[in-house]
């Protein structure tokens, strides 16, 4: 699943791109980074970057650290945090000025432990920002419930705003609709 580069992930380099001095200096982590290209943006415009993603996906990591080597990033952390786990490595994190993902709300059986994680972190950071893509499959999905229950809001991003909104920035080979939302999440 995180060894391809899904619609959404040029979506949010995009709007990390034109946010480059919103990124620079700060602690930014990727959560589900997959294959990494948006954590990898922020860290080539000087954000100090840590990808992560989930412990049952051992090649996601073996890829984000080869796509850091690749890009000639060396001091990218790369770690394993799974999803709705407080655990050693969620309360090891340094401070985190923003969180990223792309394409996380991909199961539905998911989305609580992607918010409840997101919450702890913004709760144990309050000034931090979770700027996330989203593709859209089903008009039926929803986090607004969560989000109230976890103090937090949500802004939508017009794709016009950050120049993403033309077809090829989120073109796939892939079937189907690829229409592509960017939200900006923060404490209440």
């Amino acid at each position: 699943m995180g060894m391809y580069v899904w619609p959404s992930a040029p979506v949010l380099a995009q709007f990390i791109w034109k946010r480059r001095t919103q990124v620079h200096g700060k602690q930014i982590l990727e959560i589900g980074a997959g294959t990494a290209l948006p954590g990898i943006v922020a860290a080539l415009l000087g954000g100090c970057v840590i990808l992560s993603d989930s412990g049952s996906y051992p090649q996601c990591k073996a890829n984000c650290i080869e796509t850091c080597k690749a890009n000639g990033l060396t001091d990218v952390q790369v770690l394993h945090l799974n999803w709705g786990r407080i655990d050693h490595t969620l309360l090891s994190l340094p401070k985190v000025d923003i969180i990223l993902a792309s394409d996380c709300f991909y199961d539905e059986k998911d989305f609580e432990d992607i918010v409840v994680m997101v919450a702890f972190i913004i709760e144990q950071n309050p000034t931090a920002e979770f700027w996330c893509t989203y593709q859209e499959r089903s008009s039926d999905r929803n986090i607004e419930f969560l989000l109230n229950q976890w103090d937090l809001v949500c802004e939508q991003i017009p794709l016009s705003s950050f120049d993403a909104a033309s077809p090829n920035i989120a073109e796939s080979d892939l079937p189907g609709d690829h229409t592509i939302h960017m939200y900006k999440i923060k404490r209440r």
